[in-house]
């Protein structure tokens, strides 16, 4: 198996697939990830390939894991560089043909790197694509790259995360026959409540034990509507006195500009609330971050399927809050609160989850295994078998004689 990323930065697509892949690799299955940027600028961080959690579990796992060395922003790939995303060298090709040569199925993390694998003079290999979002048409060239890989027979099957994606993709114009639902899975081993790693996190920032605590976990991103998340955080920390909000993600720091001239317009006038909201940046132990919450809160606007933030800081005890997009409201049914997009309502809501934590949490430790692991990498692993045995069989036969 070969696994194709666009690149190894922060996000849940990313965090999803590379867990795939290692659960495959338990299961006996040989596989190898190739990167096409080796580093991204982006949500106001330099993102290097070796500094991600992704890659380091990966190669710590002993799954070989290269680069075609691209840098993308900062003046390099689709950074203002000039240089056409979709264009590749001969050295670039090269590489990825000795990487596709060498497996039976190609996973493509989303659409993006089909720009790259349907290129002429590649090894001809299944490729089954990842889908991760809800939003086919807002994706730059992706949508169209996808259709142009199903056209000329070289995606096999194509994994929806959600069931939003599958009907997205679907009224875009992808066959439906291709589509096949795949709901996120977390490990249930490490994404669960515990009270030591509650009261660490709270210890480490100076939270008091009780207090209400709302844990954001988002790239900086326009889809993610920061500024709602904010509005509504500047009301809430104004009605509950001891409460704080977490922000952690890509972005997530003083250091990008954009978050905070956020926070200044946010809670102008108001530095006391705002002491009591902590920018966490990337964070490698969300387990213990989800642990020390009250409440995981989702404020996006578009382009989410199925979130992984609601389901990993659910399985942490943590009540989801979210929006109505995507696949976000079934996943919280009957475990958590959908608000309307406002940032009163938004707050509002925070506290019924506060004040109603105890009430939701047996319905979510009873609905664990819903989002297990175990399960989501056995689907894969059924679906990839699937492929593998039908381009076999699609293998002209030699005749003897």
């Amino acid at each position: 198996m070969l696994s194709v990323y666009e690149g190894f930065f922060s996000g849940g697509a990313r965090i999803v697939h590379s867990d795939v892949v290692l659960g495959l690799r338990e299961g006996g299955q040989h596989h190898r990830v190739l990167s096409i940027h080796g580093e991204v600028h982006r949500e106001a961080t330099r993102q290097r390939m070796e500094d991600d959690a992704c890659y380091r579990r990966l190669t710590a796992a002993e799954v070989g894991v290269t680069s075609l060395g691209r840098t993308f922003g900062a003046g390099g790939v689709g950074g203002g560089g000039g240089v056409d995303p979709a264009v590749f060298t001969g050295p670039e090709l090269a590489d990825t043909a000795r990487a596709t040569a060498d497996a039976d199925v190609v996973l493509s993390l989303k659409e993006q790197p089909l720009a790259l694998l349907t290129r002429a003079g590649l090894p001809r290999r299944p490729v089954v694509v990842c889908l991760h979002r809800s939003d086919p048409e807002n994706q730059g060239r992706a949508l169209g790259d996808l259709k142009a890989a199903i056209a000329d027979g070289t995606v096999a099957a194509a994994v929806c995360c959600a069931e939003s994606t599958r009907a997205a993709y679907e009224a875009a114009g992808v066959p439906a026959g291709l589509l096949h639902v795949i709901p996120n899975g977390v490990d249930l081993i490490r994404f669960r409540p515990d009270a030591a790693r509650r009261l660490a996190v709270r210890t480490a920032l100076d939270v008091d034990p009780a207090a209400p605590v709302v844990v954001f976990a988002a790239r900086y991103d326009g889809m993610k509507n920061v500024p709602l998340f904010l509005a509504a955080a500047a009301a809430w920390l104004d009605a509950v006195p001891d409460g704080h909000v977490l922000m952690c993600g890509a972005g997530m720091t003083t250091a990008n500009p954009g978050l905070a001239g956020d926070i200044a317009d946010a809670f102008a006038g108001a530095p006391d609330r705002a002491a009591r909201l902590h920018l966490l940046g990337v964070r490698h132990d969300m387990e213990t971050v989800y642990a020390a919450s009250d409440v995981v809160a989702l404020t996006s606007a578009w382009g989410e399927a199925a979130p992984l933030c609601l389901v990993e800081g659910m399985m942490c005890g943590a009540v989801p809050v979210t929006t109505d997009v995507g696949d976000s409201a079934a996943i919280v049914a009957g475990h958590g609160i959908v608000t309307s997009p406002d940032p009163q309502a938004v707050a509002a809501a925070w506290t019924e989850a506060v004040t109603r934590r105890d009430e939701f949490a047996p319905a979510s430790a009873a609905a664990r295994e819903r989002f297990s692991r175990t399960r989501m990498i056995a689907s894969y692993a059924a679906l990839i078998d699937r492929v593998y045995a039908g381009s076999v069989q699609r293998i002209p036969q030699r005749e003897d004689g």
